[in-house]
């Protein structure tokens, strides 16, 4: 290579090798670009199957001392506040959810509300649960974190998060389905 090439070019790499980790450090990591795309498929399918079981049916619960249908939704929409808090990343001074006590989540949890209220709350939950993942970066996905009095890492914690949403998923699909509501993703039955 001539001089005159490989100065522009020697330059452009130094370019590019030192704009690399400062993207590292402020572009969300790939691992919250993939739990972001998860946690908008979670959560597409928890608020469709919230609105297609029916409001009368949100009392039901499976036996005494187990979480009923409504108190599921608003569990969810309690520890997508709760999780990001504990990392961090405040919830709405609204909910009364702070990170290091887990009491006021379970007092949001025991709110009563209708239906459409619980389910705009769910929703209002995982925007903000999505907004503070969205912030994780590479640089951050190995900072210790603290989250119920056990400790993780950043990367640990969202993943949990995530994982807790696929539980409570589950949970409420078999109680529509015990309650006859197909999930209205759900191909033949």
């Amino acid at each position: 290579m001539n001089a005159t090439l490989r100065s522009p070019f020697l330059a452009l790499t130094l370019v590019a090798a030192l704009a690399s980790p400062v993207s590292a450090q402020t572009q969300p990591s790939q691992l919250a670009t993939d739990l972001l795309t998860d946690v908008g498929q979670v959560e597409k399918k928890l608020v469709d199957l919230a609105r297609a079981i029916p409001e009368d049916k949100f009392g039901w619960r499976p036996s005494a001392g187990v979480r009923s249908v409504g108190e599921v939704v608003l569990h969810v929409a309690s520890d997508n506040y709760l999780i990001p808090a504990a990392l961090g990343y405040a919830a709405d001074p609204a909910t009364g959810i702070k990170g290091d006590d887990y009491n006021t989540a379970l007092t949001f949890e025991k709110r009563t509300m209708t239906k459409a209220q619980a389910i705009a709350e769910l929703e209002k939950s995982f925007a903000h649960f999505k907004k503070s993942l969205g912030d994780l970066t590479t640089a951050k996905l190995a900072q210790p974190a603290t989250m119920f009095g056990q400790r993780f890492t950043m990367q640990q914690a969202w993943i949990l998060g995530a994982t807790h949403l696929h539980e409570h998923l589950g949970q409420l699909i078999a109680y529509a389905r015990s309650n006859n509501v197909k999930p209205p993703w759900s191909q033949g039955g």
